[in-house]
């Protein structure tokens, strides 16, 4: 189980530089709005996935001014002790991440390596924005477990930037076409089985931690959607094509695979109310959280990023304790009152550690201080 024992954090956000060494169990991060609690969740999750998990891109990271960022931490994982992982990345650059001294040959090779979940207020967007922020959360969880879902989803992701180059030129070679359409097919029909699978797994955890949280009596659903659901990939790319060629890009394929979001057969960002879409989509993180753990034989990392906004006391409490169960692994809660924090985890362990963000810089406090 990885466990973080010490960040230090470059340039990155409005984190200038800050060295802090963790509890293995629970972490507390508060203080007021744009304080750094996020941006601090954020680089121990660029730490594990090499990328934001509340940004599309990078250019977002650097600290105003700045061209360069880094971040590095100090790991005790099962079999190893004090294992140094660190990412640095610069504008126009070359993103470097690094085992020790060594850096990986490919940046994908770190994916899974420390295992990590992320609830945040960003995540609304997996509800309200379109399906390609529900295929990057899809891609994000299934990569970190399936390796070669992450090989073959960086292969079709290369042919179909290939393939759309091709139909940018006039007149495109349609044998050229169909070539492309022969590889891209077996990689697909991978691509598709596993997001399949990943929405029949998470489905019934989903809707189980979703009357939890809630005390609803709706009903939940996660679903899946693909072109793929009417043939094979070449099929479809067929019945395409002339399409493909006349608007110059590929117009089908499992890069247009959403994932349905449901309460009572309905789509959740019409007809759920606010709070019904919090429980909902805190639902889904837990419900990540669970399976990750039975897949991987410990829990990952768990990342809680303002999580009690919106829940009462009471369902806060329940949420938490039912992660913090006896086998819980390292835990990360910001949250703008430290009251509240406090209340919550002071009941779970002995073993916490405080910290108040005020400007992009943390201090290390005991519980119980007083602003």
């Amino acid at each position: 189980m990885p466990v973080l024992k010490k960040i230090v954090i470059q340039d990155f956000r409005n984190i200038e530089l800050q060295e802090l060494a963790f509890s293995p169990e629970i972490n507390c991060i508060w203080g007021g709005n744009g304080e750094g609690k996020t941006n601090l969740l954020d680089a121990i999750y660029y730490l594990s996935m090499t990328k934001s998990g509340i940004q599309a891109s990078d250019r977002f990271i650097f600290r105003h001014g700045c061209k360069s960022f880094a971040v590095s931490g100090t790991y005790d994982l099962q079999n190893e002790s004090d294992v140094r992982f660190s990412v640095q990345a610069s504008e126009g650059g070359e993103k470097k991440v690094r085992r020790g001294d060594k850096p990986y040959a490919r940046v994908s090779e770190h994916i899974g390596v420390l295992p990590i979940v992320m609830v945040s207020p960003a995540d609304t967007d997996l509800v309200s924005e379109s399906g390609e922020e529900r295929r990057r959360f899809a891609n994000a969880f299934i990569s970190q477990m399936d390796r070669q879902y992450l090989s073959d989803l960086q292969q079709y992701n290369r042919l179909l930037a290939q393939r759309n180059k091709l139909l940018k030129d006039h007149g495109p070679d349609e044998d050229l076409l169909e070539t492309f359409d022969l590889r891209m097919a077996p990689l697909a029909s991978g691509i598709a089985t596993a997001r399949r699978n990943f929405a029949a797994t998470m489905d019934p955890i989903v809707g189980n931690y979703y009357q939890i949280i809630s005390g609803g009596r709706e009903k939940v659903c996660v679903g899946y959607k693909t072109d793929l659901d009417k043939g094979g990939l070449e099929e479809v790319m067929k019945e395409h094509r002339q399409r493909d060629i006349a608007l110059g890009y590929t117009t089908a394929g499992i890069q247009r695979d959403d994932f349905a979001f449901t309460m009572e057969g309905f789509p959740i960002r019409r007809c759920g109310s606010q709070g019904q879409q919090k429980s909902f989509l805190v639902a889904l993180k837990f419900a990540q959280y669970e399976i990750m753990k039975k897949g991987w034989g410990f829990p990952p990392m768990l990342l809680l990023d303002d999580l009690f906004d919106k829940l009462d006391m009471e369902r806060a409490g329940n949420l938490l304790q039912m992660v913090a169960g006896n086998d819980f692994g390292q835990i990360f809660i910001s949250d703008t009152d430290k009251t509240r924090t406090e209340a919550l985890i002071g009941h779970i362990t002995t073993d916490r550690a405080y910290f108040r963000a005020t400007g992009g810089k943390f201090t290390r406090v005991d519980g119980n201080v007083q602003d």
